[in-house]
């Protein structure tokens, strides 16, 4: 049995209205469209996080630094 979680979101109308032509064009719920989204959203940041943690010893270069070498190299 499917042990989902009932929750109560507040769409902007516009929003809202897309959501429900679209569930109805792909034949799916909005619960099942919003759940796909905030899967993708998650797994993206999941993602950023791996990818920073992966980077944490890398050397830092400051902005400032990074400006000049661009000045120098005749970039700006």
């Amino acid at each position: 049995m499917d042990q989902s979680k009932r929750s109560t979101i507040y769409f902007d109308p516009a929003l809202h209205q897309a959501l429900r032509l679209k569930a109805a064009a792909t034949d799916r719920s909005i619960s099942d469209m919003v759940n796909d989204a905030v899967r993708a959203a998650l797994a993206e940041d999941a993602e950023d996080l791996a990818a920073a943690a992966q980077r944490m010893n890398e050397p830092s270069v400051s902005f400032e630094s990074v400006v000049r070498d661009l000045r120098k190299r005749g970039r700006i």
